[in-house]
């Protein structure tokens, strides 16, 4: 005999395929990329490192995020 709770709200998860998608694989290296190049810009700052580092370290934030962005707004269409 099945129980059911009458306070559930929603159905229960159909079977299916569960697991991790190339979208959340891609979304969390992205994060990361953005949490690492932020820190390398930090730390290049701290260390008096040369121009090109800063401007590097600051494209590949930029591209990332604004990556995760368009991502995101296509996503709720």
């Amino acid at each position: 005999m099945t129980h059911t709770n009458p306070y559930r709200m929603t159905d229960p998860p159909a079977e299916g395929p569960s697991g991790v998608s190339r979208r959340d694989v891609l979304r969390s290296v992205l994060w990361a990329l953005v949490v690492v190049s932020t820190v390398a810009n930090m730390a290049a700052s701290y260390g008096g490192a040369h121009t090109w580092v800063h401007l590097l370290c600051g494209v590949v934030t930029v591209l990332c995020a604004g990556t995760l962005v368009v991502r995101n707004l296509r996503g709720h269409k």
